[in-house]
């Protein structure tokens, strides 16, 4: 299990991570290097060098030949690949994303799979056991986590606050305080290490702003078309989390007042139009045969009219929410993820064609809407970033091992 950290071992573990962080931007290094870039004293860094190698987190890199007439080449130091991993879960509706990524940042591979919306949160902790251990090849039962010690989990819906437990017991009171969700204190007893949660979606965001379409954005906006419509916000190089961690619920912007009762409690909400369900029971009936979006896509690739006409209607309502979005945030990259994405121009053009007529004509050529890159692991891929906590993205972020918690009693948040 993993031991409590008091203010000394934190030191000393902020003190390996600015090692690790070093060898992993400029490579391998010598002792010498990374004294003058660390800053450290002479007595610390070899202290800390020493633990890092006898843990085999850093390794001595292969010497290159020195040249004839010259001493012995210094000896350099690098990250070990195979020291451990960095694990990211997504705990999606209806799936299990996982993806690892060693202290090279190397990712060493991505496993999802399937299942039904109300399974228990033990069977998906199982689940997500083996597909870890699929990656790295540690089977089911055992994880080594090396130096990161960590995971770093996305879950649906708000985490991290009074909020997320009043959404999920709406009118009932907390009994001693709010509870950690149930896939962080079962991770935690199946793996004994730190679990870094936060929102699925928002995590996606992440991912896509340091890995996939967004990578390098300062203001980046990114929408996720599911089961759920959701997304994330990139401010001024920094993850928006929100007051209460409730930023990027666009799924429950009004678009039909007065429309269909949406899960939220409200009426009209983006999500009754444009999320999985929605868009597959509108196609249906208007006479169209889907059972899944792959069958929607098929409908969209030949040509069927009622399809096309379909998300022209849903891309539009998309489009204005976004061009709202982008009057008052002024973003300068829009990214579109999730199943629906999948069914291209068909959804797209009427979603771009919005955009451009609805915001404000001074920024109509400075926003480039992106299709996500990452796919279904996206949100994993966050959750990993949450582990190294290491991208500009997050350096106002909340960080540590409760971000489930929220340390704010609960008079305050009422």
């Amino acid at each position: 299990m993993s031991q409590p950290r008091g203010p000394l071992s934190q030191l000393r573990r902020g003190h390996e991570e600015l090692v690790l962080g070093l060898l992993r931007k400029h490579g391998p290094l010598s002792r010498g290097e990374l004294g003058k870039r660390c800053g450290l004293s002479r007595t610390t860094l070899y202290d800390i060098l020493a633990a890092l190698v006898a843990g085999g987190a850093v390794v001595t890199a292969t010497p290159q030949e020195a040249p004839r007439g010259r001493g012995r080449p210094a000896e350099t130091l690098t990250l070990n690949p195979d020291a451990g991993q960095a694990i990211g879960i997504d705990f999606a509706r209806r799936a299990l994303h996982v993806a690892a990524v060693n202290l090279a940042h190397e990712v060493v591979g991505s496993a999802s799979e399937p299942h039904d919306a109300d399974l228990p949160w033990e069977q998906r902790v199982e689940l997500a056991a083996r597909l870890v251990g699929s990656l790295t090849g540690t089977g089911a039962g055992a994880l080594r986590l090396g130096a990161l010690d960590a995971i770093g989990v996305g879950v649906v819906g708000v985490v991290g606050s009074r909020a997320a437990y009043d959404a999920a017991h709406p009118g009932t009171e907390p009994d001693g305080g709010v509870a950690p969700h149930p896939a962080q204190m079962l991770l935690r007893e199946r793996f004994g290490v730190p679990v870094l949660l936060d929102n699925n979606t928002r995590l996606a965001a992440l991912g896509e702003s340091i890995w996939g379409a967004a990578a390098g954005g300062q203001d980046v906006l990114y929408l996720r078309l599911s089961h759920g419509v959701g997304g994330g916000l990139v401010v001024g190089g920094s993850l928006h989390r929100g007051a209460y961690g409730l930023s990027g619920e666009f799924g429950h912007i009004t678009v039909e007042p007065g429309g269909a009762r949406c899960d939220c409690g409200g009426t009209g909400c983006l999500e009754t139009v444009a999320s999985i369900r929605a868009v597959l029971d509108a196609f249906r009936a208007a006479g169209g045969r889907a059972a899944d979006v792959p069958e929607l896509v098929k409908a969209v690739r030949a040509g069927e009219p009622t399809a096309l006409t379909l998300l022209d209607g849903v891309g539009t309502r998309i489009g204005e929410v976004l061009a709202a979005l982008c009057n008052a945030i002024g973003p300068s990259v829009i990214v579109i993820g999730g199943e629906l994405a999948e069914t291209g121009a068909a959804l797209a053009g009427p979603i771009e064609r919005a955009l451009h007529d609805h915001v404000m004509p001074v920024s109509r050529h400075r926003v480039s809407l992106r299709r996500a890159t990452l796919g279904e692991v996206a949100g994993a891929l966050g959750g990993i970033a949450l582990v190294l906590h290491e991208s500009p993205l997050l350096s106002r972020y909340p960080a540590g091992p409760d971000l489930a918690q929220d340390p704010t009693p609960d008079k305050e948040l009422r």
